[in-house]
């Protein structure tokens, strides 16, 4: 007989990744505003759940369990990114990721033309062996097609520092201001309005993921 299907492998790597998704969907979800301290390295996940018009979709996918998030990203231990040290010592990179991000839109919060509130996001993580960190980030962020990693860059940056301010700011910065360090990066050539277009057009096409296969 000769055709079919390929032979599940269950060490190829989407089907490990795969695993790893599941894995991040089944942790607890928490307040951002809220999190808990705790160790380890690994991938996160952030949900919008607020009343910020152009993400009324976003939010609407987010209500009661979400599965959809906003933004997704991954901590690695020090020395990990540049193979520099196979036993590095995660410590509490996650949590100080996490940290980093809520103190973010803690920046932009109470700012009308920000139109986001801390309160108003959610995430969960799973902290992983730094080896499949890498895998998880980018099997997730391809599965849901996240709307700051996709299409509002920016949001994961940090402050450059004195005499590194010959960027643009980002589009995230130039829809949600508020971070103080900003101001030093020259104007974008995109407006908030063309933005907010960029972002419904892209939310209206979003076709939202099979939480069964997730």
């Amino acid at each position: 007989m000769t055709g079919g299907a390929k032979n599940f492998n269950p060490l190829d790597k989407r089907n490990l990744g795969e695993s790893i998704v599941r894995a991040l969907l089944r942790q607890p979800l928490f307040r951002l505003s809220e999190l808990p301290g705790f160790s380890g390295a690994g991938i996160y996940a952030i949900y919008y759940g607020g009343r910020y018009q152009p993400y009324a979709r976003l939010a609407a996918l987010t209500s009661g369990e979400p599965t959809v998030p906003i933004y997704v990203g991954k901590a690695v231990p020090k020395g990990a990114r540049r193979g520099a040290d196979l036993d590095a010592v995660a410590g509490s990179v996650l949590f100080k990721r996490l940290s980093e991000h809520s103190d973010s839109i803690k920046a932009v919060s109470g700012n009308p033309l920000a139109g986001i509130e801390l309160d108003e996001f959610y995430c969960r993580w799973l902290v992983l062996d730094d080896v499949w960190i890498p895998l998880g980030e980018s099997l997730v962020i391809s599965r849901f097609q996240p709307l700051w990693n996709r299409l509002l860059d920016g949001f994961g940056n940090h402050d450059p520092g004195k005499g590194r301010y010959k960027g643009k700011r980002s589009r995230w910065d130039v829809l949600h201001p508020g971070r103080k360090w900003v101001a030093n990066l020259a104007v974008r050539d995109e407006s908030v309005d063309d933005l907010v277009r960029s972002v419904e057009g892209f939310l209206t096409a979003f076709d939202t993921p099979d939480e069964g296969t997730a």
